[in-house]
């Protein structure tokens, strides 16, 4: 196998060449069928989904806006491909100079002065302020969780927008954060459900404290006045310890005068519920019939259709964007078949009470809605231009899910939706724009909003802009990026597994890498989070915006969480990514522990920029090197040293979790899935967490701290895993019994082996090849 073709490392599967001169050929023989519009192709199965599903009752006469999309592309498509090769000037300039400087320490004051001189570093502006109008109050006063999920799955789509209430009993009940889980237990487990109990009377204790006593000698409950009347087991009625934390019941406990319904809470911002229910199994046992306790969960929501989809053509574009219409007209809607029942699932209404001041109360009952687009990388042969070119598909997102988007900031011209279901209140579509690099393309999507604002006739700055700090050049220029879009700015976030990944690709020629768990350990890590922080307060996010901070990706692992993840709105991020609405039910605990607004107001005036430390590239040190190098020269005790089996065991994990995830992408179009680690844990994986292992890969080889045949006898090696831990998926064609026919398996090698050449380090142009290919086979 070694000497077979298959395991040549610089060569591409003849079926992704012959896939590319199909469609191509295709393409020019019109053998995909296109109709024209305006002086454009568009493929007739889209245009028939844009004339039927989201043109019509738009208020849009047809002509006029395929001529618009016409004049928007002749405008914005060749500056597009101008950034883009912006992009590899910049990184050929940087390529020349740390090549220029090979095995010379880095002076950071002239490599700082270098990134200045040749446009990497743009120059720092006035201070500013964003002035940013008419955002919802999820995104601008409140803090709590953020989910993130492919919007191309409506199952999952439904799950997330219906998360923002969370049993908080299910969320203990069902995971690691009460220990031990008895698996011997069939049935309900009374002493682990007792524990749930305590520790839910723990959190009321906590978060809305008695005036006296304990939530956990509370033996009833009654409004009088618009006062929550508390009756204690001793018989003695006392209240809130703050009685401005009540806010209402609904009207089933009116009815009922509290011995069945839900009383409202707040903290932080964040509502809760109790809920008494005896005839319940655990609210009949319960001294205050109290069965469970509901927290307002994940807030937002970004519905994503970048590095958590699978979408290489017009069929898998026209199921995301039918999605993301469904969820802004309210009518998505999924058969779900659980545990042998089959039922519908739909989006939930908003949830209503009759508040402690007497006036009915309403409140969300989903989570506030963003869109990720694309970036500007990739193209899309959906639409071919009036000159016959595949236009940029990061534009080809903007203006389809602005369309679909009309149902909600629209709807008295949109017929056949659920009204009763809104996302925006403020007439705004919220859009998280990733992998920009540096403010000019900050400023190119800001005018191209802008554009397509005019395309649709919509109000200026309806479109709003979440701008993903996950690339280097962005995260150096961040106060300059926020201020090219200052008046629609909503949304910062980090990355780290982006961010590392285009850290490696942009410093690919100054030295090895570190191992990536050493990588999260250097000084860069912290002064990249922190700085995100104090210049999006600087820049005025505070009150007007979200900074947010990156996923937890243990999904399994909910105790570690718990105890980690207090950290982000204790460094003043006022949201961050939790891997399922379970997760955002107890990461939501972490927001009634921590008021983000006090902490924000502590850090305006001492977080500071650190710009110096994030330019630090966390290369292997020098004694690491020589370690690898001269292994028996050094002691086997010596932390610092980079062994042959440290090597071996960093490219196994690498290796195993780049096939776990591709195997997937290519031969199943799943985007995004929990992927069990080569030692079976199982982790959120994307294309980012792709493209940061391959790049790896790709840094070892071009230093030689590994061999080609070393790589590929590991590839041969991991696909077995990999085949094992898949055994009992019906839908899963093994790799290892044909490498030489396996397109997951020729794309993860070609992921690794022309990681250095692609763009940016960037997945997405293998990885559509190696998933056309396959759709076409």
């Amino acid at each position: 196998a070694m000497c077979s073709d298959f395991m040549k490392p610089n060569t591409i599967h003849p079926d992704v060449l012959q896939s590319k001169a199909l469609q191509s050929k295709a393409l020019q023989s019109n053998a995909v069928e296109y109709e024209a519009l305006a002086d454009m192709r568009v493929e007739r199965r889209f245009a028939e989904f844009v004339q039927t599903e989201l043109l019509p009752f738009s208020g849009l006469d047809a002509d006029q806006f395929w001529q618009g999309v016409s004049d928007l592309l002749q405008r914005f498509s060749p500056e597009n491909r101008r950034l883009l090769g912006k992009r590899k000037s910049l990184q050929d300039e940087i390529d020349q100079w740390h090549q220029a400087h090979k095995n010379v320490l880095i002076d950071p004051h002239e490599y700082r002065q270098f990134l200045s001189d040749i446009g990497y570093l743009a120059p720092q502006g006035e201070p500013f302020k964003i002035d940013t109008q008419n955002i919802d109050p999820e995104i601008a006063k409140l803090a709590g969780p953020q989910l993130v999920v492919p919007v191309m799955n409506a199952r999952f789509a439904l799950n997330a927008c219906n998360a923002r209430w969370g049993s908080l009993y299910d969320a203990l009940y069902g995971t690691d954060v009460i220990e031990p889980i008895n698996t011997a237990v069939t049935g309900y487990d009374v002493e682990r459900g007792n524990k749930v109990v305590d520790y839910g009377r723990e959190f009321l204790d906590r978060t809305f404290p008695l005036a006296q006593g304990s939530f956990k000698n509370v033996t009833g409950f009654l409004v009088e006045q618009g006062q929550l009347i508390i009756t204690l087991e001793t018989g003695d009625k006392t209240q809130l310890a703050h009685s401005e934390q009540f806010k209402g019941v609904d009207a089933l406990f009116a009815e009922s005068k509290g011995q069945s319904g839900k009383i409202l809470l707040a903290n932080n911002g964040l509502h809760s519920e109790i809920v008494i229910d005896e005839s319940t199994a655990v609210g009949q046992k319960d001294k205050a019939g109290i069965s469970d306790i509901i927290l307002e969960s994940a807030l937002t929501t970004i519905m994503d259709c970048e590095d958590s989809v699978a979408a290489v053509d017009a069929e898998d574009k026209i199921l995301v964007y039918r999605n993301w219409l469904g969820l802004m007209a309210g009518t998505l809607e999924e058969s779900v078949t659980k545990n042998g029942k089959t039922f519908t699932r739909k989006m939930q209404p908003d949830r209503h009470y009759m508040g402690s001041d007497g006036n009915a109360l309403s409140l969300p009952g989903r989570s506030l809605l963003f869109v990720r687009n694309v970036g500007h990388l990739m193209t899309s042969s959906i639409i071919l231009d009036n000159q016959g070119h595949e236009i940029p598909e990061g534009i080809l997102d903007g203006i389809f899910t602005c369309l679909a988007a009309f149902p909600d900031i629209k709807p008295e011209a949109w017929q056949g939706n659920n009204t009763a279901i809104c996302n925006s209140k403020a007439r705004s579509i919220y859009i998280v724009k990733p992998k920009m690099h540096g403010p000019e393309e900050v400023a190119f999507s800001n005018a191209l909003f802008e554009a397509i604002e005019q395309l649709l006739h919509l109000p200026e700055n309806t479109l709003k802009m979440g701008i993903m700090d996950e690339e280097r050049r962005t995260s150096v220029n961040l106060m300059e990026c926020i201020r090219a879009a200052k008046s629609r700015v909503v949304f910062i976030n980090t990355g780290f597994l982006d961010r590392t990944g285009d850290e490696i690709h942009t410093s690919m020629q100054a030295g090895p890498f570190a191992p990536k768990e050493s990588i999260k350990a250097m000084p860069w890590i912290n002064a990249y989070e922190t700085s995100n922080v104090a210049a999006g307060l600087q820049c005025g996010l505070k009150g007007k915006a979200q900074i947010g901070k990156g996923m937890w990706a243990m999904p399994d692992n909910m105790a570690a969480m718990m105890k980690a993840k207090i950290s982000q709105p204790q460094a003043g991020a006022n949201t961050a990514w939790v891997p399922s609405p379970t997760a955002a039910t107890l990461h939501a605990m972490h927001y009634h522990q921590v008021n983000v607004a006090s902490m924000q107001d502590e850090l305006i005036n001492t977080a500071q920029v650190d710009l110096d430390t994030i330019l630090q590239i966390p290369l292997l040190n020098q004694s690491t090197i020589q370690a690898a190098n001269n292994p028996t020269n050094h002691p086997a005790n010596q932390e610092t040293a980079l062994t042959a089996q440290a090597i071996q065991r960093e490219l196994e994990n690498n290796v195993q979790g780049i096939l776990g995830y591709v195997v997937r992408w290519v031969e199943q179009g799943i985007g995004c899935s929990k992927v069990p680690d080569i030692h079976n844990t199982p982790l959120m994986e994307d294309r980012a967490t792709l493209r940061i292992s391959s790049q790896h890969i790709a840094n070892w080889l071009h230093h030689d701290i590994c061999t080609e045949e070393q790589v590929l006898s590991i590839l041969a090696a991991m696909a077995k895993v990999v085949d094992q831990q898949n055994a009992g998926d019906a839908h899963y064609t093994p790799m290892s019994p044909n490498l030489d026919n396996s397109m997951a398996f020729q794309a993860a090698k070609a992921l690794i082996f022309k990681g250095k050449e692609q763009p940016s380090g960037y997945t997405e142009p293998l990885l559509h090849a190696y998933r056309m290919a396959y759709k076409m086979r």
